[in-house]
Formats: C-alpha cells, structure tokens, sequence
C-alpha cells in the first residue's frame, strides 16, 4: 500500500486525550416531515468522539441513531447545528469536497450490500477503479486488504458462496480500500449469530489498533457495546440521554432507556425464588435475599474476596458473576443468608447493597 498503513501498530485509546477531538457534533438536529407534520428524529445533540477510540452509539429503534451515524459523512443532512471531522464543516463541503471526505470515512453495512455478479476481489477494489486507479495498485490493495481480514483464499469467490461473516470481511476490507481514517459501523454484526459477532468484533478491534482508526459504531445490542467500545452515547426518540466510559455506563446507568437496554444482560431473580418471596422477616426464621453490585468504581483491579468473607459461613451465593469492561471489575451477586446474620454495616464496602425481601424457613 501506498503509505504501508497496515504495518502501523498502535494502541487504540492509550493517548486518546493528548489529541484534539476527531469527530464534534454541536446542537445537531434533524427534522422530516410526515404526512404534513414534522418529526424530530435527532434533537440538540452535542458529543465529540476521540481520534482513535471505538465510540459506540445505542437506542432502541427509532432513536436516531442510523440519522446520526450518516450525519459524519452527509448522507443524512441535518436540519441544524454541525458535524465537524477534524477542523471541517462537513455540512459546509461543496460536491467535490464531499467526495474527499468520504474517501476519508469508510463504512460497513448491515447487510454487507455486496455485488453478487462480482467476486469477493472484484467486491473490495470496485471503489478503487470508480476512483481511476491503476490495475498493479488496485492488486495490491486488495490483496493486502483481504489479508488483513482474513479471505486471502476467497479471493475468487462469489458472495453467494460465503458465509455471513465472510460477507461482512468483504464489506469491511471494500470500507479499508481508500485507507480512511474513520470506519462508520452501521449495525454490522444485528444479521449474525453469536459466534460469528464475537469474530468480527474482534476483527473490529483488530483493525483499530493496527491502524489506528477512529471507529464509530451503532447498535441496539448492549452486549456489542460491552465487548469492543470505549464510550457509549444512549439515544432515546433523538435526544442524548446518557453519554460516558462503557464501564461507568454499565455500571451505574442513569437513564430510563439505558437501563431498559441493559435489562437483557442483567440476571434476573430466580422464578423458584420469586415464588416465596415476601416483603418482610415476619416472626419465625427467614433467609434475607440481597443483591451485591459491584460497579467497577472502586478502581480495585477485581473484587475482593474478603466482600464475601464478611457474609459469614452460612450465606449462600445464588446466582451471579463479575465481568471485566475496559480493566473494571463488576457484577452483580444474589446472596441468601440467616436474617439474624446479616450485618449491614460490614456490607459497607460493597457499591451496592439491596436486600430483595425474605424467603421463610420452614423447620
């Protein structure tokens, strides 16, 4: 390649604020009209993604969160306020202006929109030979490129003749081919199943450090922001209603919406346990039933086991687990011990300490 970008091996997020940011979005708004009556798909909306960072965008459907995600390169014009890449009005581009920056910001599908006559070689330097580059560099591009993602060996292959994720690495090495230093990711793993997500995240992932690409990525899955970004933005009918680190997010959501969307990742009490609970101790023995959050903003490099020591040698873990995002440790365990055990003030330490209500003990 022309600059040998993908020898390049960086850190991702490691100097993330020693820059200025990449991407600024101030008081951006987008308005359709219906049917005569105007709606509001994107309201006062103001962020900034770092140079470098897998910045991730979520909300249920109908937020605005594809509205957003287009407004970078302008294929969705705002109805107000402003997209800045680096110190660039985008809105401000003329036609040719335009066609540079997109050049700039590569973009994946979520369902890959592949050239099914074409094969998957033909399907990455397309671009290229649109752009009046020579035979010997489109090669060589597209050979490096399919390295990169790993379908050197599909090379000739049709899309009929992939898989889902072989699909996807086609469409994410044709985003690559102008070497771009912004990758849009509009709901690129929502056609896949489990397995193959976990791939081409880290495929995502991948690319991010080795060529240091700003990276922007929209789902409605809490389990893809989890796994690969470093901030998260939650949408909710236009408007930003959480914005921070994943692990602060994750940990300790504000929002309505935010919590809606992380409600399928939390465990939730066990029916056999729900079944017989009741609201108080009453008057013969009872199991008290609590939760222990952890939301990582101890800054301890996991939980300490001595949080659990302190429940006394007849508490019983029920369910539960703790998990790393971005080098916190958090989780959430249900607990049940003797009421007469618990101790509440040397359960201090915990985050968070709820007691969900009583489970009676019948002799």
């Amino acid at each position: 390649m022309a600059r040998h970008r993908f020898d390049i091996v960086q850190e991702g997020s490691a100097a993330l604020a020693q820059v200025a940011p990449h991407i600024v979005f101030e008081n951006l708004a987008k308005t359709y009209t219906v049917r005569d009556r105007r709606v509001a798909a994107l309201e006062d909306v103001s962020f900034s993604v770092e140079r470098g960072e897998i910045f991730g965008i979520i909300g249920r459907s109908g937020a605005g969160k594809s509205t957003l995600l287009r407004a970078i390169n302008m294929l969705e014009r705002p109805s107000g306020g402003t997209v800045r890449v680096g110190d660039v009005d985008v809105g401000a581009l003329d036609e040719d202006g335009l066609v540079a920056l997109r050049r700039r910001v590569g973009m994946i599908f979520q369902h890959f929109n592949l050239l099914s006559a074409k094969t998957v070689a033909d399907n990455v330097g397309l671009p290229l030979r649109v752009a009046g580059l020579g035979r010997a560099t489109i090669a060589r591009r597209v050979e490096n490129l399919l390295d990169l993602v790993g379908l050197r060996e599909q090379a000739q292959a049709y899309p009929a003749q992939l898989s889902g994720g072989q699909k996807q690495r086609v469409g994410i090495a044709r985003a690559l081919v102008h070497e771009p230093d912004i990758l849009l990711c509009d709901e690129p793993t929502s056609a896949l199943d489990p397995e193959t997500t976990h791939s081409i995240l880290g495929l995502l992932r991948d690319i991010n450090r080795q060529l240091g690409l700003t990276v922007v990525l929209i789902t409605h899955d809490m389990a893809v922001i989890r796994e690969i970004c470093h901030r998260v933005l939650v949408l909710d009918q236009g408007r930003v209603v959480e914005h921070g680190d994943v692990w602060r997010v994750f940990g300790a959501p504000h929002a309505d919406a935010t919590r809606a969307l992380l409600r399928p990742l939390r465990q939730g009490l066990p029916p056999d346990i729900a079944a017989r609970l009741v609201p108080d101790r009453g008057a013969g023995r009872a199991d008290v039933i609590l939760t222990l959050r952890y939301t990582g903003a101890a800054g301890t490099p996991g939980v300490p086991l001595r949080m659990l020591a302190v429940l006394g040698p007849r508490a019983r873990l029920l369910q539960g687990g703790v998990e790393r995002i971005t080098g916190h440790a958090q989780g959430e365990l249900l607990v049940a011990l003797p009421a007469e055990d618990y101790d509440e003030a040397a359960l201090a330490a915990a985050d968070h300490v709820e007691v969900i209500g009583y489970v009676p003990v019948h002799a």
